[in-house]
């Protein structure tokens, strides 16, 4: 006869053994200062997500919590936000119209993509975009300084003239009297090519700039704002009329973006605040 081997299967893990004493004592044991510490950061980290419209990670928190002289880690945070379930808002994919099929002159790119520039009110850029409202569509032109990348002049309109952008750009000149020298860079979409425009640009001693044909990089800053507004506030809202979402624009420019929203470029200021700390520098 064969001789039959024995197997025998050994446990993969050892209960453990804690007496009942033991079991109660751990029940009424007192939190932690860690977990004490977290009690505390909850509603910090809660009302500066809030604050940020819900689209704020954990780099801007922590920014943000620094500011109030709050020292913790994105890692920290980040197990937080998970906790609460705060959960930054998704981010859609948008197009931009731009209508380049035109016989007007076409201005050299004098920016070349370069983004970063050393003192505000000499380089400007714009863009249009579409908000969509069951009116119709509310068209919007923006003026960006590229110094602190703070909305300096805007326009909307039901249609999308070349008054769009005339009224954007006279704004930002109008506010914040620029030098003579000033460069706005643009696409080549046919309002910023018109007659009026250029005339606008030449008047006030500013010189056009444009991108590459279908190149949308070399207007980045410009696409950044629209991406980032379309996700903060026009991905999230459903506008019964164009004045309607005037006014939550208005609103999102003028007092969130500009004065409170925390912007990578500026080291985490809001774009006008970073403005006054290098003038009090």
């Amino acid at each position: 006869m064969k001789q039959q081997t024995e197997f025998r299967i050994q446990p993969m893990c050892r209960v453990l053994q804690v007496s009942r004493s033991g079991y109660y004592d751990y029940l009424n044991r007192p939190p932690s200062d860690h977990s004490n510490e977290d009690d505390k950061l909850r509603p910090q980290i809660t009302a500066t997500f809030e604050k940020g419209r819900k689209n704020y990670g954990t780099r801007r928190i922590k920014s943000a919590l620094a500011k109030e002289e709050i020292t913790v880690s994105r890692r920290r945070i980040g197990r937080l936000m998970r906790e609460e379930d705060l959960q930054v808002q998704t981010k859609r994919k948008f197009k931009v119209t731009t209508d380049s099929n035109h016989d007007k002159p076409i201005a050299p790119n004098l920016l070349e993509r370069e983004f970063t520039v050393a003192t505000p009110d000499t380089v400007y850029v714009g863009d249009i975009t579409y908000i969509p409202t069951r009116d119709g569509w509310l068209y919007l032109a923006v003026v960006i300084d590229l110094f602190s990348r703070a909305v300096v002049g805007w326009a909307m309109d039901s249609r999308m003239r070349a008054d769009l952008v005339n009224d954007a750009m006279l704004m930002a000149i109008w506010t914040r009297k620029p030098a003579k020298g000033l460069i706005f860079h643009s696409d080549r979409g046919s309002q910023y090519a018109s007659d009026d425009y250029r005339k606008i640009l030449k008047t006030h001693g500013a010189k056009a700039s444009m991108s590459k044909k279908g190149d949308c990089w070399d207007n980045a800053v410009a696409e950044s704002f629209f991406h980032t507004l379309k996700i903060e506030l026009v991905h999230h809202c459903y506008f019964e009329t164009r004045e309607e979402a005037r006014a939550a624009i208005f609103e999102y420019i003028e007092v969130f973006y500009n004065r409170q929203r925390l912007h990578s470029s500026n080291g985490y200021e809001a774009p006008l605040v970073f403005e006054m700390m290098q003038k009090a520098a």
